[in-house]
Formats: C-alpha cells, structure tokens, sequence
C-alpha cells in the first residue's frame, strides 16, 4: 500500500473520510482535481509556498494539491477552511490518511484571517456552493451549505471573489468551479476588471451539469479594454477558444482507481 501511494498523484477515494454532513467527491470535485493535474507542470514551475482551499469538504481537493505538488516538498503550506465543522473533521481524516497535513480552520470563508494571510496565497482552489438555490439555504448548517448558492448559484461566490483578491500574492493563482448557471464569463469579466486574466483549464459536461474550471491571475499588463467585445458571450466566446471545444463526461465511478 506504502509504495502505491507514493506514485499517486491524487487523492485516493478508498482513503477519502466521510460524513453524512459532509460533501462528498463527484463530478465536480474530479473535474477540479483534473485541472490541477492538466496545469501540473506549470504548478511545479510556480514553485508556491502557501496554498489555500476555502471550502474544503472531504478534503479530496486539498489532498490532491498537497500530492500534485509532492508531499516530500517541506517548503509548501497548506490552510484549508469550511464552515462545516464535520467537513474540517472528516478533511484532516482524509489528510492523515495520505501521509499530507494542512492547517485546518473552522471559518465562513476566510473570515478572521485577512490579516494574517493578505497577499500571501500562490495557489487558491475553490470549488464553491454554485447550484442556483432559494436564498435562505444559503449558509445553512450541514451539508446543504456545500451546494446552496442562492439566486443564479452567485451569492457565495461573489462573496469569495473579493476574498480572493485580498489574500492572492502578486504571483497568486485561483482556480475555481463555475456553472453555466453562474454567468462564468460575467465571473471573468469581474475579475478582468480587477486586473485579473482567466482561461478555462477544464470544460466538462455531466449529466447533471455543465462545468467550467477557470484560472485567474493577475495580469499587469492588459485592460478590461483589450477585449474587443466585452460582453459576456462574447467573453466566454474568448475563453473557449483557448480549449477544445470536446464535451467531456466522466462518471463518478471513473475515479476509483484513485
């Protein structure tokens, strides 16, 4: 067993805790993981010393950076939060149970650590509560607050947007889940305007949903003018050029050889 985890690469479902409370790994979270390992090389060339997930879950996400990244790296941080107080116990479960650690934080968010962590964060990974929602869900205890997203599945990740900003170094990277549902090219435009680029890692259409893994970094040297048409079509138009254009499913019996 020694030896089969330290070739792997990701997180193994078979080692992943859970919790009746707690979501648990699916197309989403696999379709977040992929983009990691798609953007790998370029992840090593980064060379990070803190990463962060805000909303870590089972821990599946913060697992797979930490092996993507090579656990014998001792130079790397690792913080990960939830609002779930069974998410935060079921993660360090799943973190302990392949050999990684991470610092562990029972928090909305980021809340109480902009201080500490602003402009300090090189890898940021989010896969947020994006399923359009009545709004009093939004924020509710247990597992409902890993899906909850409130009006067009945007009241959380609106939210963490800013965050984001705030705690991303200069070098800082974010890769986040959206759904169509979500506006995600409005999402980019967002972020554009903070002096943000963004590509789509992963395009992935399941039977449920249809997914776009997005990257953002800073950009110092383009405009929200650079685009020649800045309406949202015409944005995710731009940004899906940069991929194939291959609709992709994968089942979640697809990761179990994890």
């Amino acid at each position: 067993m020694d030896s089969y985890k330290e070739v792997s690469k990701t997180a193994q479902i078979r080692l992943v805790s859970s919790h009746s409370e707690v979501y648990e790994p699916c197309d989403d979270s696999f379709a977040l993981v992929d983009a990691l390992l798609a953007d790998r090389t370029n992840l090593l060339e980064h060379c990070p010393t803190l990463c962060m997930e805000i909303g870590c879950g089972s821990g599946y996400v913060i697992t797979s950076l930490a092996l993507i990244l090579g656990r014998e790296r001792g130079d790397i941080n690792y913080i990960a939060t939830d609002i779930n107080p069974d998410a935060v116990k079921v993660t360090r479960e799943t973190l302990d149970a392949h050999g990684v650690n991470a610092e562990l934080i029972l928090t909305d968010i980021a809340s109480g650590l902009e201080n500490r962590l602003a402009g300090l964060v090189d890898v940021m990974v989010v896969n947020p509560p994006y399923v359009p929602t009545p709004e009093d869900e939004v924020g509710a205890e247990g597992i409902v607050s890993s899906w909850a997203g409130g009006e067009n599945g945007r009241s959380v990740i609106d939210r963490i947007l800013p965050v984001a900003d705030h705690l991303l170094s200069e070098k800082g990277w974010l890769y986040m889940v959206t759904l169509t549902a979500n506006n995600p090219s409005e999402i980019c435009l967002q972020m554009k305007k903070k002096g943000y680029a963004s590509k789509i890692i992963i395009q992935r259409s399941t039977e449920e949903e249809s997914l776009h893994i997005i990257k953002f970094w800073r950009d110092f040297d383009t405009t929200i003018d650079d685009i020649t048409d800045q309406s949202p079509f015409g944005f995710l138009r731009s940004l899906l050029a940069q991929i194939p254009l291959v609709s992709l499913w994968r089942g979640s019996n697809s990761n179990d050889n994890f």
